[in-house]
């Protein structure tokens, strides 16, 4: 008995005396001693909190950005003292500035965020660089200041996509990895479309305090949410050194979550509870051992490859398609941004208000199909979604050309179109992400002593953030161009030639070859191997 109070008073004493320090450390996780448990692990790991975190980073990046963009012109004529006939130019180059942060950031907050343990950090450290870009935006008075601003803006997006999309793979799986990115794409698209709107009224009956308050106070939320989120990986070290948890399965960082989670029901189709691959049309037996030989990386890759490991998934023409396929949606997506509100002008005489009024049928459908689109990405695979999206676009876009100058039926009936459109890029919005993620998903089961333990997913999304904002910056440049060279209408079937032959890729290379090609080639093999 007294050998036992020896015991126990020395030690336990301090680590009691220490735990309620150890217990704010723990819940700010700003340790690593994975013995004490966070307040609200088990809600702040969960499935739908972290989707919910990513979504609205996503969100506020949107939102921040829509929100500046109806009063650039103002702050530059009327604050910085900028020449009317400059103010035009002066607005592309802080675009500019911003797309250009956003392309070279994205590839390298990949790499980073791939060399650090967490997701957490970069993550909180792309809402700083946001937060110093709306300081300076709000109290810049020159064009060095606004354009030290976008930039700071555009690392933001860099770090919030990347690692977010990341997070979402790790989270949810690549079999829910669809509806996931459907639903947040459909969230996003609201403060996307709101965003400008809000900030035009609010600069015109507050001023600026107005705007950036709003902006302050989204901002706010945001950090409050990514300061608590846990990875479902952190959570799984701290449950593993929980005695009372018992045997755990332990969730790897890119596995999906484990079965604890109320939130987490993966979708099972036969007796066995083994859900379907999404992709490709291969047979289970002889389809496993194929594909693990064509996803194999033979043993003398070069030194950059080992690097950046990601550099070694580009082989597969699935994953560069599905790159390309992610450039022409921004592309396509920001056509509209750059038309729409001139085009409206011209014909109906529309302010920029009633201009801006025409993006509501265009993002309403976005809004209510993108889970259902994505849904149907993971029950039918991202080839029949694709092809679908970019095909059903293409007489859309040609289409586009009948309206023109008259009554409210010219209006209804253009409305109408951008309705449409909706539809289509609702469709279009998680074949490319859910398509890359699966390929190299299907690298890192192949190869695991190659690509580590965190895998090359940040690196993998930082890409995919850089295409999609190549997208997004050379998209309105090239439909302006066009529709100041051969007009509107000619500016459409462009975009529907694109779109055609984006439809035509995706159904020879995306989820795998065709199941008729495949066919042709095994039938051709085996005349081959018969001599016939």
């Amino acid at each position: 008995m007294p050998q036992s109070q020896s015991e126990d008073s020395p030690h336990s004493s301090i680590d009691k005396a220490g735990f309620p320090f150890k217990k704010v450390l723990s819940t700010l996780q700003l340790n690593h001693d994975y013995s004490v448990k966070p307040a609200g692990l088990h809600w702040r790991s969960n499935t739908f909190f972290v989707i919910a975190t990513v979504a609205v980073g996503l969100f506020t990046d949107l939102f921040l950005y829509g929100l500046i963009v109806p009063v650039l012109p103002y702050m530059l004529g009327q604050r910085v003292g900028v020449p009317e006939d400059q103010i035009q130019s002066q607005v592309s180059a802080l675009l500019a500035a911003y797309a250009g942060a956003s392309v070279l950031g994205s590839p390298l907050a990949g790499v980073l965020a791939d060399k650090v343990s967490t997701r957490q950090a970069p993550f909180l450290g792309g809402l700083f660089s946001l937060l110093l870009a709306t300081i300076l935006l709000f109290l810049g008075r020159s064009i060095t200041v606004l354009t030290v601003a976008r930039v700071f803006q555009g690392i933001s997006a860099a770090m919030v996509w990347t690692i977010g999309l990341a997070l979402c793979l790790e989270t949810v799986g690549p079999e829910n990895l669809g509806k996931t990115i459907g639903s947040i794409f459909s969230f996003i698209s609201v403060g996307n479309l709101a965003a400008p709107v809000l900030g035009g009224v609010l600069y015109d009956k507050t001023g600026y305090p107005g705007v950036f308050g709003i902006g302050f106070a989204v901002l706010a939320i945001d950090f409050i949410m990514r300061l608590l989120v846990i990875e479902k990986k952190v959570a799984a070290r701290y449950k593993k050194n929980d005695p009372n948890q018992g045997d755990l399965q332990q969730t790897t960082s890119h596995s999906t979550p484990d079965d604890t989670d109320p939130e987490w029901h993966p979708q099972h189709d036969d007796e066995n509870g083994e859900a379907p691959p999404p992709y490709g049309e291969d047979s289970p037996l002889l389809g496993k051992k194929k594909e693990s030989e064509e996803y194999k990386l033979p043993e003398d890759m070069p030194w950059i490859a080992r690097k950046v490991p990601l550099l070694a998934t580009f082989r597969s023409p699935s994953l560069l398609c599905a790159f390309l396929v992610a450039f022409i949606q921004a592309t396509t997506l920001s056509t509209f941004d750059a038309t729409v509100p001139t085009h409206a002008q011209s014909l109906f005489g529309f302010s920029s208000l009633e201009s801006g009024l025409l993006f509501i049928p265009l993002g309403v459908f976005d809004l209510v199909l993108g889970p259902l689109a994505g849904w149907a990405v993971d029950r039918y695979g991202v080839k029949p979604a694709a092809v679908f999206g970019y095909a059903f676009l293409v007489p859309i876009f040609g289409l586009l050309r009948l309206p023109h100058d008259g009554d409210m039926k010219q209006v209804i009936l253009y409305g109408g179109l951008l309705a449409l459109c909706g539809i289509g890029l609702a469709v279009i919005g998680a074949p490319s992400i859910v398509e890359s993620g699966a390929v190299v998903q299907k690298y890192y089961e192949t190869n695991p002593e190659f690509f580590g333990a965190e895998g090359p997913y940040a690196q993998l999304y930082g890409i995919n953030s850089m295409v999609f904002s190549a997208g997004l910056t050379l998209g309105p440049l090239i439909a302006g161009g066009l529709t100041d060279t051969i007009g509107y209408g000619d500016m459409n079937a462009v975009v529907a030639g694109i779109c055609a032959l984006t439809a035509i890729l995706s159904w020879l290379y995306l989820g795998g070859k065709p199941q008729m090609l495949r066919e042709r080639g095994l039938r051709r093999r085996i005349k081959h191997t018969l001599g016939v």
